[in-house]
């Protein structure tokens, strides 16, 4: 069975496709980095959006989620965003976990596995 792997670096791949299953690496906000947790979330979707259609897949297809916070104070705003987004029906396993993210600036870090 072949890997494709997308927006490859040295370090890591932004995405990883074996047979069926799709592994987005960690995503964090860029343009919103330092703002709330609510514009981080957005855009941290958003992206999540992008390469799961570059993979040959989309939301309605998640398996797993790890949501990373930097304060669980945010989880409901977290939260709110995430639930406006998700798709209905098909939400896939999911855990959040507080932690210390790479920089400050970023208060949200989401990692999915998807089918296609």
């Amino acid at each position: 069975m072949t890997i494709q792997r997308f927006e490859t670096g040295p370090r890591m791949s932004q995405i990883v496709v074996h047979g069926d299953t799709v592994y987005l690496a960690g995503i964090v906000a860029h343009t919103a980095a330092g703002e709330s947790v609510t514009k981080q979330t957005q855009e941290v979707l958003s992206i999540i959006d992008d390469h799961l259609a570059k993979a040959g897949s989309d939301k309605s297809k998640l398996l797993t989620a790890t949501i990373y916070l930097t304060d669980m104070k945010k989880f409901a705003e977290m939260n709110a965003v995430w639930d406006r987004w998700v798709s209905a029906g098909n939400t896939p396993a999911r855990a959040t976990v507080e932690v210390k993210l790479a920089a400050p600036k970023y208060s949200v870090e989401i990692m999915v596995t998807a089918a296609r």
